[in-house]
Order: structure tokens, then C-alpha cells, then sequence
């Protein structure tokens, strides 16, 4: 039977789904407060796409990482290792150079821990946790003996660098092709203030318009990774050492090489998502700039079952939840909304299934939620920030009961074992 008509069947289901999501939004948007609640337009659809893509990046290296069977806590520390990197090698060759100097930093974070887990049968979790406390010491140090003495740098931070450009795809939202500026369909449409449809095309507008080359990049990486772990020889020998690495060294296969290759393209992948924070999200280096979003990259990899569609699908959804607590707060009040009518969708589905116990807590739950949003007309101003954590947390929550994770991810490996 040919694969071709299932790809296909993939596709449309894919893009039903998200088109279920804007009507979604738009709808409890229209509920909610439609002239002050930025829930779907342009502007939060391209902040979303921007917000996703070091947590995207971070996510397929853990991917990497863990099919081969070791667990990357490190992300974080290997993410701060390329915002140094990226932003000190933008600042001396260019953005690009900076962008390959971050990979690359990150890829020496992750060939350490390569080396600590595989090499020394070190414990995954202690060895990422040092990296982790290591990389902002590192970059400290070097920020004082490179940074400090430049105009606009300092201890904490560098000067500004320059970004790697950014495109207007033609046709779609308006970009110049051979120098003619072609019509922008998308803003078109978007502008015509039709319900539903117009929302639909403000964000197709957004994730096409002004869009960063590094973006590009960074989701070509998606189709990228499932093309080599699924339908190359190579990527079968990494996923068979992070299932049974034992059956994969009795065949032949280097279990020790396919290890540390994984691992230290996951430290590669984790750096160019820090490189992308400094050069093309902030233009400039500062310390602590990746607020956690090596953490919640791992947190998509087991959203998306360890599979890179998943782990993109996630951070989306956790960069929407980052890009609406900074673009316009009032929208977190209308997700509680949102959030009370899927939970009570969800009870009402155990109730379907007979888990009584189960449809009585998410009941539980979804009345505080409505009543909350009944009686108030915004959310606390310490709420939206932690936002992104919070849906972190409850996705992680929600998502547990389908998981299955490489049968070897974690365990110590040494050849000739049992």
C-alpha cells in the first residue's frame, strides 16, 4: 500500500486541526471582550511563531538525545552556552557566523555531556544539572574578558548585533520578487473584518510577513529530523541504541558513536535556539536571557511523545502562551474562559467513559475557572507572567497517559552487557 494517500491524509488532518484552533480563538475571543482580547490577529500569531522557535529548537534536541537513549536535562545550560556564543561571534563575523559560533557552542555543552553519560557512565540527570550550573559561570568569565570593555557591553551583557534579515513571503504577504513588490493576499483578506475567515488569514499574514531567515531555518530543521531518524539507516541506529542498545551492538551497530553523534547534535540544536534569543529575538546578549526555555523545550518533547511534529506542536502552543502575557495581558482573562470550557469538555467525556472519579475533579476544576472569569474583568498582574509555566505544567498533566518513551532512554550503557 502506498504511503503516498496517508501523507496526504496527514496533511489535511493537520491543517483541519489548526483551522479548528483559530475558530476556536476567534470564537472565545468574540465571547470574550472582541475590542480590548488580542487572541487572534497578526501580531500575536507572528510573536507566537518567534516565541516558538528557541523552544522548537530546544525540543528537537532533546529529541535527538533521548531517541539515542540519553536524557539531555543540559538544554538549559547548553541554550545559555549559545546566546554567549551567538551573540560574540554575530558581533565579530556577522549574524550568520554568530549563528554557527552558537551552534556550535552548544555543541561542545553537548559532546561534555556526551562524554560525562557515555563516555563515563555518569548519571543523565546529575551530569545536565552541572552543565546547567557550569554554562552561566562560563559565560560570566567570558562576558568579563570579552564583553566589559566594548561600548555597550559589560559583565552581564553585550553590545548590540545585528540580525540575520528577515522576508515577506511574495504573493502571500507582499514580499519583492526580482524587485517587483508583489500584492500582500494575506493582509487583504485579514483587513476585510470577515468573521472567522479573516482571522484565519491575519494569521497566515503573521507567520508569513516580516518573517526571520533564521525561522526558516529553524522549522526546515522539523521535517529535517523526522527525514534522518525515520527514513535513514543512520537514524534507525540512533533510535535502536536508545531502545535496545545491547540488540543494536549485537548487529553491528557502534552503539557509543550513534550516542555521542545524538548528543551532540542535540547541544548543537539547543545552541542555535540561544544563538536565535541574542541575535534575532533581543539583538544583544544578556545574561539569563533563556528564562527557562531549555526546560520547557525537554517539556515538548514529552508533549509531543518524543516525536519532532509534536514537540513543534507544543512549542506553539507554549510560545502562544509566552507571546500573549507580553502583548496583551487582558487575553490571558478571556484563556480562563477558554481553559473552564475544555476542562468541562474533558468532564464531560470521563463522565461518557464511566471514570466517575475523574469527571467529578475536572468539575471541580471548571467551575472556580468560570466563575473566575465571571466575576472579574483581568487576572492578577502576577499571573500572566508564569502563564507559559502553567501551561507547561498542566499540558504535562493532561498528556502523561499516552506517553512512551525510548524502552533504553536513561539507563547506563556499557558494550558486552546484558
Amino acid at each position: 500500500m502506498s504511503t503516498v494517500p496517508l501523507r496526504e491524509s496527514r496533511v489535511l488532518r493537520w491543517m483541519l486541526m489548526a483551522l479548528g484552533v483559530i475558530i476556536v480563538l476567534s470564537l472565545t475571543q468574540e465571547l470574550a471582550r472582541p475590542e480590548t482580547t488580542d487572541l487572534v490577529s497578526a501580531g500575536t500569531a507572528a510573536s507566537t511563531l518567534r516565541r516558538a522557535v528557541p523552544i522548537l529548537l530546544a525540543g528537537l534536541g532533546g529529541i535527538w538525545a533521548e531517541r539515542a537513549g540519553v536524557v539531555n536535562i543540559g538544554l538549559e545550560g547548553m541554550m545559555v552556552l549559545g546566546t554567549w556564543f551567538g551573540a560574540w561571534g554575530a558581533l565579530e563575523f556577522g549574524p550568520w557566523w554568530g549563528i554557527a559560533i552558537g551552534i556550535a557552542g552548544g555543541a561542545a555543552g553537548g559532546l561534555l555531556h556526551a562524554v560525562a553519560t557515555v563516555g563515563f557512565g555518569v548519571d543523565h540527570i546529575v551530569s545536565g544539572v552541572a552543565i546547567n550550573i557550569l554554562a552561566p559561570g562560563i559565560t560570566r568569565f567570558l562576558s568579563r574578558e570579552f564583553f566589559s570593555n566594548r561600548p555597550g557591553g559589560g559583565i552581564t551583557q553585550s553590545p548590540r548585533v545585528e540580525s540575520v534579515g528577515h522576508v515577506d513571503i511574495p504573493f502571500l504577504s507582499g514580499g519583492d520578487l526580482f524587485g517587483w513588490s508583489t500584492p500582500d493576499i494575506f493582509g487583504w483578506l485579514a483587513d476585510r473584518g470577515w468573521f472567522i475567515v479573516s482571522d484565519v488569514f491575519a494569521v497566515a499574514s503573521g507567520v508569513t510577513s516580516n518573517i526571520s531567515w533564521a525561522t526558516l531555518l529553524a522549522l526546515l530543521l522539523v521535517p529535517a529530523t523526522v527525514f534522518v531518524l525515520w527514513y535513514t539507516p543512520f537514524g534507525l541506529r540512533v533510535r535502536a541504541s536508545g531502545e535496545h542498545p545491547v540488540a543494536a551492538d549485537s548487529l553491528g551497530v557502534n552503539v557509543y558513536r550513534m550516542k555521542y553523534t545524538a548528543v551532540v547534535v542535540s547541544g548543537g540544536m539547543a545552541g542555535f535556539g540561544g544563538a536565535f534569543i541574542a541575535i534575532e529575538q533581543t539583538g544583544i546578549y544578556r545574561e539569563a536571557q533563556t528564562q527557562g526555555r531549555g526546560f520547557i523545550g525537554l517539556a515538548t518533547v514529552i508533549f509531543g511523545n518524543w516525536r519532532p511534529v509534536g514537540a513543534f506542536l507544543g512549542s506553539l502552543l507554549f510560545g502562544f502562551a509566552d507571546a500573549l502575557q507580553l502583548r496583551d495581558r487582558t487575553a490571558v482573562h478571556a484563556l480562563l474562559l477558554l481553559a473552564g470550557v475544555a476542562v468541562g469538555v474533558a468532564a464531560l467525556r470521563a463522565l461518557k467513559q464511566h471514570r466517575l472519579s475523574t469527571a467529578g475533579i475536572l468539575l471541580l476544576v471548571t467551575a472556580p475557572m468560570l466563575w473566575w472569569y465571571a466575576v472579574t474583568d483581568k487576572v492578577m498582574g502576577e499571573l500572566p507572567p508564569v502563564t507559559p509555566h502553567i501551561v507547561t505544567l498542566l499540558v504535562l498533566v493532561l498528556a502523561t497517559s499516552r506517553l512512551r518513551m525510548p524502552a533504553a532512554n536513561g539507563l547506563r550503557y556499557r558494550r558486552g552487557q546484558e
